[in-house]
């Protein structure tokens, strides 16, 4: 499965786009599944991340400083430049900054590794990429937003989704790596459970596609206008993290996982903020999940570009 991982994606993606065109009655009860299953895959991330790597990475000072320098200064910036010519429609400007100003935290790590970047460098990094990015993200919308922010936006399932989708999963995760430190059981069940990690990505993709797809009705045109500026985001980005792995002289593997991590957004993790918005603002999640589907499609050119951009550097010494 992990040789196969992006065709399972895009296969279920595929699947859930069908499923929600065929049976979109059944789109209420799969949106109720989509924070346990993607709890999951959240808790087999972390599992993989041990609590000791996770405080030597804080010590990784020059790659921990780009990877936040580039999601939470840059990407800000990118933002800002293309908000103004984005749709007026305030549920889909909406849905574009939850997406936009919130890095990856899951299959990031599986394409940066894909394409030769440090994965390990960024599976550790992941918690504090998590608990940075939604104690920003409120700055950010109602910097975004302005005050018209409190009326629509209840901070409740921001502090839900924290402690579900964070707070919980992460400590599941080490506390069943103190098991398996102790005993055998222990350390079979984490290995049992880490390779659930390919299944769990395809059904939160095809949970998550399948719910989405009744709710387009007419909000088709809206939503499709969003498309160019997430194909905008992932070609800006590409030389934008390029410029920031060389602001921090960062070797080949760590340059990559900059560039990857400033591209590829938690759509998955702000979807469940994006459901609990009134319903004049649902089509906010609609545009959520429009950007996973521009964003796994550039994920598979970025695979093959990223190299190429960020050659090694006995591919340097060989052009030369």
């Amino acid at each position: 499965m992990e040789d196969h991982q992006v065709v399972i994606y895009l296969a279920a993606m595929a699947a859930g786009a069908a499923i929600g065109g065929a049976a979109p009655a059944a789109g209420p009860a799969l949106e109720h599944a989509i924070n346990p299953v993607l709890g999951a895959l959240l808790f087999v991330t972390f599992l993989q991340v041990p609590a000791g790597e996770l405080l030597r990475s804080l010590k990784d000072g020059r790659f921990l400083s780009a990877t936040l320098a580039v999601n939470f200064v840059v990407v800000p910036l990118v933002v800002a430049a293309m908000f103004a010519f984005l749709p007026a429609d305030q549920a889909v400007r909406l849905g574009v900054l939850l997406v936009l100003l919130c890095p990856c935290v899951d299959y990031v790590i599986v394409f940066s590794g894909l394409a030769g970047g440090a994965a390990r460098r960024l599976l550790a990094a992941t918690p504090l990429l998590l608990v940075v990015q939604m104690l920003l993200l409120p700055l950010f919308l109602f910097a975004f937003m302005g005050p018209e922010l409190a009326d629509i936006v209840d901070a409740g399932p921001f502090v839900e989704a924290f402690l579900v989708l964070i707070v919980v999963p992460l400590t599941l995760a080490w506390g069943l790596q103190a098991w398996g430190g102790r005993h055998p059981a222990g350390r079979k069940a984490s290995d049992a459970a880490t390779t659930a990690t390919v299944p769990l990505m395809a059904a939160t993709l095809l949970v998550v596609v399948a719910s989405q797809v009744p709710r387009l009705g007419g909000n088709l045109t809206d939503v499709a206008a969003v498309v160019p500026f997430y194909a905008a985001f992932l070609l800006v980005m590409a030389f934008a993290g390029k410029e920031i792995a060389r602001l921090f002289r960062l070797d080949t593997g760590a340059a990559r996982a900059v560039i990857f991590t400033g591209a590829t957004r938690n759509s998955l993790v702000v979807l469940p903020l994006a459901l609990a918005l009134p319903d004049d603002l649902a089509v906010a999640a609609v545009v959520v999940v429009t950007q996973t589907l521009v964003e796994v499609v550039g994920m598979v050119v970025y695979v093959r570009l990223v190299p190429r951009l960020v050659p090694a550097d006995d591919e340097v010494a060989e052009r030369t």
